[in-house]
C-alpha cells in the first residue's frame, strides 16, 4: 500500500473536513492528528496489514462524519468506531511486545505508543458522547489531544531516533518520556503541584531528546532538518505548559486555557506534529533485528522440581556447568575457577539469600507459591545455608541445544531451583545459556562471561547488540523481561571461592545473594553443621 497516496488521501479529506466543519476551529487540533498524523505514522511502521488498514478506514471515516455533520443520535455509534480503531492499534503495539519485551527500548517507545492510543480512543469517546469522567467537557477534550500527541506521536519520533542512534543513555530519556504523559494526566487529577513536577519531568526528557535529535544525521539534510524542528518545536510548547501549570499552583499570574490552545496548542500542531511526521516519512529508519536465540524447548509442569525433570535425562555423566571453557575465549581466569564450573560436584555451596527491604513484601507472598512448584525456592530469612546439589545429563534432542545439563539444587529436603545449563556462539562469542523451566514456560537466561580484575563476571546487563538478557519463553513468544543480573566470582586461594549474584529489576536492585564455595578438600573447620560461619564470612 503506497504511503504517498494514504498521505494524500488523509490531507485531502481533512481538507474537506475544515471547509464543512461547522464546530470551532480549534477542535482540529485533534482532528488533524486523528485524520493525519497518526494514521499515517501507523502506515508507515506496520505497512500492508489488512485488519490494521480497515480499522484505519474505519476510524478517519468516524472522525470525518462527526466533524462534517451536525450532533446526531449516531454520534456515539462513529465515536465507538474510532475507540474500537484505537484498540485495534493497541493490540498491534501489545503483539509487537510480547514478541520482544523489553529489549530495544526504542522498538518499546513505538509498542507503549500504539497502546498509549487506545487511552487517547476512550477520551475522544468520553468527549463526545458527554460521559461523565469527573471534569470539565473541554478538560476532557484537551486529555484526547494530550494522548494523541504526547503519548502517540513524542514515542514514535523518539523510537524512530533510536534506532538510527542510541547513545547509552538513551533508554533512560525514553523512559521518562513514557512515564511524564501518565505523571502529567495524574497531576491534573489529583494534584497542581504533582502537575507542576511531573511537566518539570518532561522538560527533562524532551531537552535530552532535543539535544540527541542535534547529534543525529539522518537520511537526508532536508530530513534533518525537520526533525530538529519537529523535537524543537516541542520543546518550546512545554515551556508554554509549564507557565500553565505555574499558573494553577501558585496564583501569580494567569495562563488560561485560551492563551495555551492558541500557543500550546497550534505550535504543537503545525512545528511538532506536522513537520515531525513530513520529516519522518522521507525516510523511515530500518528496524534491527536481532539473531534469533537457541532456546531450551523444555516447559515445567504445574510442579516443576527434581522429579519434574525427570523424563528429560539421559544417560550420559556431567560432572560440571560446562565441558569446555575455553569455549568462552577467556584468559587469565584463575584455576580453581574454572575447575569449579568443570567439576562443579566437587565443590560444596554456602548461601546467604538476601532480599532488598522494599521488596521483602512481594517475596513473602512469592515464596508461598515458590515452595509449591519447586522452583526458584529461596530463603527468606538471609541466614547462612548449605546448598547441595547435583548435575544431571538432559536429552539433547528433547531440549534443542548443545550438550544440555541440569543443575539441581536444594536446601535440606527442600528443592531450591533446577537450571539447564548450555551455550550458544553468537558473532563468535560464546554466551551461558540457562533456561529454568516454570509452569507452562521457561525463563532464559543470557549470560555474557568476562573478566575484570581478576574476577569472572557473568552478566545479562547488554545494551540491546548482543542476545544477553533475561527473557520468558510462552509458546511461540520470547518477551525480553527486565531483569538484570550479575554474578561476581572470584578466587581466594585454591580450591577456595567466593561469589556475588545481584539481581535487578527495572535496574532497581532486589536481591543478592551471597557464596562461598569450597572444594571438598578444601573445607575449613570453622564451619559449622548448619552451615552458620564462624569468625569468617563477605
Amino acid at each position: 500500500m503506497n504511503t504517498n497516496r494514504w498521505f494524500i488521501a488523509f490531507v485531502l479529506l481533512f481538507a474537506v473536513t475544515i471547509f464543512m466543519n461547522a464546530e470551532p476551529a480549534y477542535l482540529l487540533l485533534l482532528t488533524v492528528a486523528q485524520m493525519v498524523f497518526v494514521p499515517v505514522m501507523l502506515i508507515q511502521l506496520l505497512g500492508r496489514k489488512k485488519l490494521l488498514n480497515i480499522a484505519i478506514m474505519v476510524g478517519v471515516a468516524s472522525v470525518f462524519i462527526l466533524q462534517i455533520t451536525e450532533k446526531t443520535p449516531w454520534d456515539a455509534w462513529f465515536a465507538l468506531g474510532y475507540l474500537f480503531y484505537t484498540l485495534i492499534v493497541a493490540c498491534y503495539g501489545c503483539g509487537r511486545f510480547l514478541r520482544r519485551g523489553f529489549s530495544q527500548i526504542e522498538e518499546f517507545m513505538i509498542d507503549a505508543a500504539m497502546m498509549f492510543l487506545s487511552i487517547g480512543g476512550f477520551w475522544t469517546f468520553a468527549s463526545i458522547t458527554g460521559f461523565n469522567t469527573g471534569f470539565s467537557p473541554m478538560i476532557t477534550w484537551l486529555t484526547a489531544i494530550h494522548f494523541h500527541y504526547a503519548s502517540f506521536l513524542l514515542p514514535i519520533f523518539v523510537g524512530l531516533l533510536g534506532r538510527t542512534y542510541k547513545p547509552r543513555y538513551y533508554p533512560l530519556k525514553g523512559t521518562i518520556l513514557l512515564a511524564a504523559p501518565i505523571l502529567t494526566a495524574i497531576g491534573i487529577t489529583f494534584s497542581v503541584w504533582l502537575e507542576l513536577l511531573s511537566v518539570a519531568f518532561y522538560i527533562v526528557g524532551i531537552y535530552a531528546v532535543i539535544i540527541l535529535s542535534f547529534k543525529t544525521r539522518l537520511s537526508s539534510l532536508i530530513q534533518t532538518a525537520l526533525i530538529r524542528i519537529s523535537f524543537s518545536g516541542v520543546g518550546l510548547t512545554i515551556i508554554f505548559s509549564l507557565l500553565y501549570a505555574i499558573s494553577n499552583s501558585t496564583g501569580l499570574f494567569n495562563v488560561g486555557i485560551p492563551f495555551m490552545l492558541v500557543f500550546h496548542g497550534v505550535t504543537n500542531c503545525l512545528a511538532f506534529g506536522a513537520v515531525g511526521v513530513i520529516g519522518w516519512s522521507l525516510a523511515i529508519p530500518e528496524r534491527k533485528f536481532l539473531p534469533p536465540i537457541p532456546i531450551s524447548k523444555i516447559r515445567g509442569q504445574l510442579v516443576v522440581g527434581e522429579t519434574g525433570i525427570q523424563p528429560y535425562l539421559s544417560k550420559e555423566t556431567k560432572r560440571g556447568l560446562v565441558d569446555e571453557f575455553t569455549i568462552y575465549q577467556l584468559v587469565d581466569v584463575p584455576t580453581s575457577i574454572q575447575d569449579f564450573y568443570l567439576h562443579t560436584e566437587d565443590y560444596r555451596l554456602f548461601s546467604s539469600v538476601r532480599w532488598k527491604f522494599w521488596f521483602k513484601p512481594l517475596a513473602f507472598v512469592y515464596s508461598w507459591f515458590s515452595r509449591r512448584v519447586k522452583q526458584l525456592n529461596l530463603p527468606y530469612d538471609g541466614k547462612w545455608v548449605e546448598m547441595t546439589g547435583s548435575i544431571q545429563s538432559i536429552d539433547s534432542i528433547v531440549d534443542g541445544r548443545i550438550s544440555p545439563r541440569a543443575w539441581i539444587r536444594k536446601i535440606g529436603k527442600d528443592e531450591v531451583f533446577v537450571a539447564l545449563y548450555s551455550h550458544h556462539v553468537e558473532k563468535d562469542s560464546a554466551y551461558m545459556n540457562i533456561a529454568l523451566p516454570l509452569p507452562k514456560s521457561s525463563m532464559i537466561g543470557i549470560l555474557r562471561l568476562y573478566m575484570e580484575q581478576e574476577k569472572l563476571i557473568l552478566s545479562s546487563e547488554s545494551n540491546d547488540e548482543t542476545s544477553a538478557g533475561i527473557y520468558i519463553a510462552v509458546g511461540n513468544h520470547l518477551p525480553k523481561l527486565p531483569l538484570t543480573e550479575r554474578f561476581t566470582v572470584w578466587e581466594l586461594e585454591t580450591g577456595v571461592l567466593k561469589a556475588i549474584h545481584q539481581m535487578k529489576l527495572f535496574n532497581i536492585p532486589f536481591l543478592t545473594i551471597h557464596y562461598e564455595i569450597f572444594h571438598k578438600e578444601q573445607l575449613p573447620s570453622a564451619y559449622c553443621p548448619n552451615g552458620q560461619l564462624e569468625g569468617q564470612g563477605l
